[in-house]
């Protein structure tokens, strides 16, 4: 990030910057629960506008969060995949699930995971984390 254009040093409002709008959230959201990878898939996301996904989807390739390759298994496509970085967000986006699945009305949350994830945050968050490094090829070391 650009020093002469934050508005503060703030680590809480330089990483909501990064990641704290709606679209990128669920565009982050949609990589680590739904594995949509692929522009055509994230673009289906809760009516996201293909301006909007480009920007965001540009904004995390900048920061270091997803990289962004041609798909080997269509050249004409582009296949995003989380980094580092990006994994070290799955225990905050599951954290902000758990929050709206125990405290909004009427969500569409699965029962049964909400009660796994009440009982046992850190574990969830951690097959998550596992289940992402294989199939999004993240180097740990």
């Amino acid at each position: 990030m650009d020093k002469n254009k934050r508005r503060s040093d703030c680590p809480i409002s330089l990483s909501l910057d990064i990641f704290g709008d709606k679209w990128t959230l669920l565009i982050l959201r949609d990589f680590m629960f739904f594995e949509n990878r692929h522009f055509n898939e994230l673009v289906t996301i809760e009516a996201i506008s293909t301006n909007i996904l480009a920007d965001r989807l540009k904004k995390l390739v900048d920061y270091g969060i997803v990289t962004k390759q041609i798909d080997e298994h269509n050249q004409s496509s582009y296949l995003y995949s989380l980094t580092k970085k990006g994994l070290e967000l799955i225990p905050i986006v599951v954290e902000i699930y758990k929050w709206g699945a125990n405290n909004i009305e009427e969500n569409n949350a699965d029962g049964d995971f909400k009660k796994r994830l009440n009982q046992e945050t850190e574990k969830v968050s951690q097959e998550f984390m596992d289940k992402l490094k294989t199939t999004h090829n993240i180097k740990t070391d």
